[in-house]
């Protein structure tokens, strides 16, 4: 048998029900021989996701990000956009496609979401719309967003990519705004191998979505508008399917495992660890951990000791969106204005969390942490 500390810990795993539960629906796409192209099980997954999710107009993607190039293109943003530095880089990325400037606002130090009050300051007669991001599944601050929105005259886009059947106040977040893009990426609380999702408000905007995610098609020959090839094939939608069947199981399982850590380091001076709101149905996506000053390690030691371990823990947004050669030379990339998201990129560290993590392991988690705070602590 082999020695369990050699045996790797990754930062996430995909949750894969059992094969012999996906071999009919393979079975029922061999028969049918229907791909792609709005198939029967993209049709019913569009359908029990809405149920699933509490929202009434959802389109399927191929994957998160063609998500959000299709959104600002259903919106016809243009100009400028604010949003958060402190984010994956597709965030920034699907501006960038659409020819659209990201404005960088200062993040938040208590949600590590968009700052409202860092918003308006920001707001030009070329802005467009406000993208925040929804980070670790910690809802951003809905109500002052959208009220900063409409006072602009403004589109609101969530990034919601973490966000996987978060609640607050029993309203699904993916409610709030024009938009809201999911991510169904292998590393995600509920995935389709690669995937993702636009939720929006009305049925006419969800043909306009439709139409442009199949290259601008409405029927077999007319074409409106340039639209680019987002869809999820049938593959992804029934294992989707699946996946909806035990997410129950799945939510208990990450929460049991959050539970563990935060038992664990509830005294650990030093390691901040990330609260969601008790308004909020969390989804357990991420375990964030804020290694402070205080810590008698830096974030980066203990990073490199995990590692030393077989533990992928993750520096989990680090560097920042702003810190890329394609954003650092915008005026809103520069760290003096981004002092929140620039000291948090530095201390945050994500660890292990998926439903598959065996308690041994993350037992071996905890002891390298404590390990590292005891030792360096009688060090110094």
């Amino acid at each position: 048998m082999s020695d369990p500390k050699s045996t790797f810990v990754p930062v996430t795993q995909p949750f894969l029900p059992p094969l012999d539960e996906f071999q009919p629906y393979l079975e029922d796409i061999w028969k049918r021989k229907w791909v792609t192209n709005n198939g029967a099980y993209h049709q019913q997954l569009e359908q029990e996701l809405c149920d699933y999710l509490g929202v009434e107009h959802l389109s399927l993607f191929s994957n998160g990000t063609l998500g959000l190039i299709t959104a600002l293109q259903a919106l016809k943003i243009t100009g400028e956009v604010i949003t958060t530095p402190f984010s994956f880089v597709a965030t920034s990325h699907a501006l960038h496609w659409n020819g659209i400037k990201p404005v960088f606002a200062d993040i938040s130090p208590v949600s590590l979401n968009l700052d409202p009050d860092r918003i308006e300051a920001l707001i030009t007669p070329q802005t467009t719309a406000l993208l925040p991001v929804h980070v670790y599944a910690n809802p951003c601050d809905v109500e002052r967003i959208e009220a900063i929105a409409d006072t602009y005259g403004l589109r609101v886009i969530y990034d919601a990519a973490h966000a996987f059947g978060v609640r607050i106040n029993d309203r699904s977040i993916l409610n709030y705004g024009d938009m809201s893009v999911l991510s169904f990426h292998g590393t995600k609380v509920f995935n389709t191998f690669e995937g993702g999702a636009i939720v929006c408000r009305d049925a006419k905007t969800k043909r306009r979505i439709d139409n442009l995610k199949n290259f601008g098609f409405v029927d077999e020959t007319t074409v409106v508008a340039p639209g680019i090839n987002g869809k999820m094939n049938e593959v992804q939608a029934a294992f989707g399917l699946l996946q909806l069947k035990h997410m129950d199981q799945v939510n208990a399982q990450r929460a049991r495992i959050d539970a563990r850590y935060r038992n664990a380091f509830r005294n650990v001076h030093g390691l901040k660890m990330h609260e969601i709101p008790e308004n909020c149905t969390k989804n357990f996506a991420y375990f964030p951990i804020l290694v402070t000053p205080e810590f008698p390690a830096t974030r980066d030691d203990l990073y490199n000791e995990l590692r030393a371990n077989q533990i992928a823990a993750r520096r989990y947004f680090y560097p920042l969106i702003s810190e890329f050669p394609m954003y650092r030379g915008l005026p809103s990339a520069g760290p003096h204005n981004l002092p929140v998201a620039t000291t948090v990129s530095r201390q945050v560290l994500c660890l292990p969390i998926f439903p598959a993590l065996a308690e041994a392991d993350q037992d071996r988690v905890i002891e390298t942490v404590l390990s590292s705070a005891w030792r360096n602590r009688r060090a110094s």
